[in-house]
């Protein structure tokens, strides 16, 4: 597998799989060949960082939600581009996996530093388990997904954003909880609220705000939460929030 994915200039399923991991990890509106994440993967992989971008936006054009947008990604989309985003486009715990292997066994084919021992690499490549694997595909999917910025508050400070799971880790089954369409960016003061159904959105994508806080007295309660009722959530540009997830939350959750 890492020397099928170190084969220089052809595109195989193995990179391809991998920039389709890339394509998710990353605003789209950040592609572009000076974008750090974008020039580590393609000195990984032996191509040109532009090479890289533009294999992004061949993915990208496989993407309803974004022409949706009016965002058509580019022109060259190949039958493996189709074929890997259809099988993977709904199966996002597998891509997280199988991205993550590729990497990891192209970089235990690399030469190593000198001043790094094996020992080390192997340590720091089985450093992530499984789970943290899936975890971190889901946060950088959905606050990419975002612009890294918060859908109801707008604020786009990494250090208080949140991807949100709208049905709870705990409730999902292990497609469900690797998800980006069960994602939103929140702040860590609305992720809380939405995490103990004081807020919900609703179909619409309409905020919802709990009887109890819109009967909180407290002004600051009133400008942070309440004052969001009804208005509608920034909207991503990839990933939309899947109907199905919103109306559990709703049910199960939201505090009415």
């Amino acid at each position: 597998m890492a020397k099928d994915l170190t084969k220089r200039h052809a595109w195989t399923r193995d990179k391809t799989i991998v920039i389709l991991g890339l394509y998710c990890r990353i605003p789209f509106a950040k592609v572009n060949k000076n974008n750090p994440e974008i020039i580590r993967i393609a000195k990984l992989i032996e191509h040109s960082p532009s090479s890289v971008g533009m294999k992004i936006g061949n993915l990208g054009s496989c993407d309803e939600q974004l022409k949706a947008k009016g965002i058509k990604g580019l022109a060259n989309c190949s039958k493996l581009d189709k074929d890997i985003w259809d099988e993977f486009s709904d199966n996002w715990k597998k891509l997280a996996q199988e991205a993550h292997k590729i990497e990891t066994l192209t970089l235990s084919a690399l030469p190593l530093p000198k001043n790094i021992s094996p020992e080390n690499v192997g340590k720091d490549i089985m450093r992530l388990t499984r789970q943290r694997i899936n975890q971190f595909f889901f946060r950088k999917s959905v606050l990419s997904s975002y612009n890294e910025t918060c859908c109801i508050s707008k604020i786009n400070e990494p250090k208080l954003l949140n991807a949100s799971h709208i049905k709870p880790w705990s409730a999902c089954n292990p497609q469900e909880k690797v998800s980006p369409h069960n994602g939103l960016c929140l702040n860590v003061l609305h992720d809380r609220a939405f995490d103990r159904g004081l807020i919900a959105v609703d179909e619409k994508y309409r905020i919802r705000v709990s009887k109890e806080l819109k009967n909180n007295s407290n002004n600051k309660v009133k400008a942070w939460i309440v004052d969001f009722a009804g208005k509608k959530i920034t909207m991503p540009d990839k990933f939309l929030p899947s109907e199905k997830f919103l109306n559990w939350h709703i049910e199960n959750i939201f505090r009415g």
